[in-house]
């Protein structure tokens, strides 16, 4: 072998060692536990909100449309995350555009996703990302 190539080897090599990965360069999906937390997440905030009488307004879909819902959200907050999932539901803006979604609406929204977190063993540190990440679509949200 040629020394020219030794210095090739040498970073192939570095770049292969487990362990090397710096905790900012694993995902947040990884962080907090993977899918089974993303579902258990999405199952503890749409059990509070579709139990919230403020959110009355947006009832009256089948159990069909309520099993899609739910679907979408776990594929978009584990693609959010850095999951292998692929949200594949229209953009936010798209979806909530004149509902009149309020600030008072959003705020008990975040409420009901901050228990879910809370529900599940995550960090802290995770679980303020997390509702980091989430409070960002705000804009997209209310109107």
């Amino acid at each position: 072998m040629k020394p020219r190539f030794l210095p090739l080897i040498a970073l192939a090599l570095c770049l292969v060692v487990p362990g090397q990965r710096k905790e900012s360069d694993v995902t947040l999906y990884s962080r907090i536990g993977g899918y089974d937390v993303i579902a258990a997440i999405t199952d503890g905030y749409l059990k509070g909100v579709r139990g919230d009488p403020s959110f009355a307004r947006f009832a009256g879909r089948g159990t069909d449309s309520l099993k899609r819902a739910r679907q979408f959200l776990k594929d978009q907050l584990c693609a959010m995350t850095g999951g292998s999932c692929v949200y594949v539901g229209r953009d936010m803006k798209t979806v909530r555009g004149g509902l009149g979604i309020t600030e008072a609406e959003w705020a008990a929204s975040m409420k009901h996703m901050s228990a879910a977190l809370e529900a599940v063993p995550i960090k802290s540190k995770e679980r303020a990302e997390f509702l980091a990440m989430v409070d960002a679509l705000k804009g997209d949200f209310v109107e």
